[in-house]
C-alpha cells in the first residue's frame, strides 16, 4: 500500500504496447501442435506509445520460454474461442532484474517535472488530462500539499508519475537495454496496477480509470467511518501483533485492529478504527517500540473497513479487458505472479482489504537470486525497505 515518510531514515513506457501482442503470440506458439480451427485473440489497442519498443516485441515470448512453459500450460478452448491460462504459469519464476513500483505516500510536490523534458513521458500527462478531467501535471508540480495528498488525487498521481519515470529511464543511454531485460515487476499497493500496466496486462488508459475509481471508492469508504493508520516502528511483527491484541481488548468490534502492512522488520503499520489506533499508540512504548507516527492517509486501509470499496471496483475490474502479464507481477495480497486475466481481477478487488505483503514478496526475490532493482516513481521509500532487509541489495531510484 502506502510508501512512509519514516522511512526516510531508514512507447512511451513498455506499455507501447506492441508487446502486449506477445500473449496471443505465446498461446498461439504453445498450440502449434494441436489442430485447431482459426482462433483471433483480441489484440489490444495500441495506445499510441513510442515505436521505440517495438525492438522488444517478442519480449514476452522469450520471458515465458525462459520459464520452461513451453509444455501445454496454456489450452486453447475451441468450443468457447477463448484462452485457457494455467495461473501458475509463472510461479517458478527466477528474477534477475526487477522494476518496483511505489504507492500511496509517496507523493511529493514538484514530481512530474523532470518528465517534462522526455516528450514520451509528459504525454503520459497529456493523455491522463483527458481521462481524468483536470490538469494532473498542474497538482503534482505545484500542489498545493494538501491536495495532491488527497487519495482521489495522489493515486493517479503516482501511478501517471511512476510510469513516466519509466519513459526517463528509457532515453537514456542504454535504459531500452534495462527496460528490455527486467524479468519480474510489483508494486507497493497502488503500485501493483503501474507494475501490471508495465507488463502488459492493461493499457496505460484502462489502467489510469482503475485507478482513478480505486482512489475514489477507497476515500469514500474511509468517509464511512472512524478510522486511520498508524505505523510502528522498532518491533518485529510477531511483537505488532501482540500490541494489535492488546489493544483490541479495549475497544469494540468497530474500532478493532490490524497489521495492515507488512513492510519490512521494524516497519509495520496498523489499520483500524480510530479508538482502536488511538489505543496502540497509547500501548505502544510498554511494548518497546521505537515510534508510532500517524499516518496522513484517509482511513484503515486494507482492512474490512474498505469493504464498500471491493464491489465498485469488481464491477470496474469486470468490464476491463485484461490479459496474460507479459513477465511475473507479484501479488500484494498473497505473494505470488498470476497468470490468469479473471484470477488478477478478483486479486485485485481483494487487494484493497488485504494486508499487503511486501515484507514476503522482496525476500522472495531475494532469496530467488534477484541482482538488480529499480524503484521508478517518486520517493525512495521501496529502496530503503530493500536496504534494510539487505544492505548489499543493488537498486536504483529513478525518478519523474
Amino acid at each position: 500500500m502506502h510508501a512512509f515518510p519514516l522511512l526516510l531514515n531508514t512507447n512511451r513506457f513498455p506499455l507501447n504496447l506492441s508487446h502486449f501482442n506477445s500473449s496471443a503470440n505465446f498461446a498461439s506458439k504453445m498450440a502449434s501442435s494441436m489442430v485447431l480451427p482459426s482462433i483471433s485473440l483480441k489484440n489490444p489497442v495500441n495506445c499510441g506509445v513510442s515505436q521505440s519498443f517495438k525492438s522488444s516485441s517478442l519480449l514476452g515470448f522469450r520471458r515465458i520460454s525462459q520459464l520452461n512453459v513451453e509444455k501445454s500450460r496454456v489450452s486453447m478452448s475451441v468450443a468457447v474461442g477463448q484462452t485457457v491460462v494455467d495461473d501458475a504459469l509463472f510461479k517458478d519464476y527466477k528474477p534477475s532484474t526487477a522494476f518496483l513500483f511505489p504507492g500511496q505516500g509517496a507523493q511529493a510536490v514538484g514530481m512530474g517535472a523532470e518528465a517534462q523534458k522526455v516528450s514520451a513521458a509528459a504525454e503520459l500527462y497529456k493523455k491522463a488530462n483527458n481521462i481524468l478531467g483536470f490538469d494532473l501535471l498542474d497538482v503534482c508540480i505545484n500542489g498545493p500539499k494538501e491536495k495532491l495528498d488527497s487519495t482521489v488525487l495522489s493515486q493517479p498521481a503516482i501511478y501517471v508519475t511512476s510510469l513516466a519515470a519509466v519513459e526517463v529511464l528509457r532515453a537514456r543511454d542504454g535504459g531500452q537495454q534495462i527496460i528490455d531485460s527486467v524479468d519480474v515487476t510489483c508494486g507497493l499497493s497502488l503500485g501493483e496496477y503501474t507494475a501490471l500496466a508495465f507488463a502488459g496486462a492493461f493499457s496505460f488508459e484502462d489502467g489510469l480509470k482503475l485507478v482513478k475509481l480505486r482512489g475514489e471508492a477507497m476515500q469514500d469508504a474511509a468517509d464511512a467511518a472512524k478510522s486511520a493508520m498508524v505505523s510502528i516502528i522498532g518491533l518485529d511483527s510477531a511483537k505488532v501483533q501482540l500490541l494489535c491484541d492488546a489493544a483490541n481488548e479495549e475497544v469494540d468490534e468497530a474500532n478493532k485492529v490490524q497489521i495492515a502492512n507488512f513492510l519490512c522488520t521494524g516497519n509495520y503499520a496498523v489499520s483500524g478504527g480510530l479508538k482502536g489506533i488511538e489505543a496502540v499508540e497509547a500501548k505502544a512504548k510498554s511494548f518497546k517500540a521505537r515510534m508510532t507516527v500517524r499516518l496522513a492517509v484517509a482511513g484503515a486501509f486494507h482492512t474490512s473497513f474498505m469493504d464498500p470499496a471491493v464491489s465498485r471496483l469488481e464491477a470496474a475490474l469486470a468490464s476491463t479487458e485484461i490479459r496474460i502479464p507479459r513477465i511475473p507481477v507479484i501479488s500484494n495480497v498473497d505473494a505470488e505472479p498470476h497468470a490468469d486475466p479473471d484470477t488478477i481481477k478478483k486479486i485485485l478487488a481483494r487487494q484493497v482489504t488485504s494486508p499487503v505483503q511486501w515484507e514476503t514478496t522482496v525476500k522472495t526475490l531475494l532469496t530467488r537470486g534477484l541482482k538488480k532493482s529499480y524503484e521508478l516513481g517518486p520517493g525512495k521509500v521501496i529502496a530503503g525497505i530493500v536496504k534494510r532487509m539487505d544492505k548489499g541489495a543493488e537498486i536504483e531510484n529513478i525518478g519523474a
